[in-house]
């Protein structure tokens, strides 16, 4: 099994979309036997979902996702975690020991509106973006 984190610096990156790295674990009997930190070469949002499947990825960790990622997501087989914070490696851990705590209605809603109003991508302010 593989499961990809949203990954910035050792943390959970906060924005799906924008994430700019991976850190992609191989799982062996619930045992973390590899890790490796991937860039995502500019793609974005959905296209991200093709990019964990070449990557052969089987579940995602992460805070804020739109729908239309998670759709996108959805139709790639991978299954999806989301509303999740802090530590990358401790999240994983959490998920393999069953006490992952995620947001099961996790949206990130900016793309409602125009950049700049405020919004949020799951419990966090993810403010604008460029």
């Amino acid at each position: 099994m593989k499961i990809a984190v949203t990954y910035d610096r050792g943390m959970i990156f906060q924005h799906f979309g924008h994430t700019e790295f991976f850190k992609i674990y191989e799982v062996m009997d619930k045992e973390i036997t590899a890790a490796e930190v991937v860039a995502t070469d500019g793609n974005g949002h959905g296209a991200l979902a093709g990019f964990l499947k070449s990557c052969g990825v089987n579940v995602l960790i992460c805070g804020g996702i739109g729908g239309g990622a998670q759709n996108a997501l959805t139709s790639a087989g991978i299954l999806f975690y989301g509303g999740v914070s802090g530590l990358a490696d401790e999240a994983v851990k959490a998920y393999l020991n069953g006490t992952l705590n995620f947001d099961p209605f996790v949206k990130c809603n900016h793309h409602e509106h125009e950049h700049g109003e405020g919004h949020t991508c799951g419990s966090h302010d993810c403010g604008s973006h460029d």
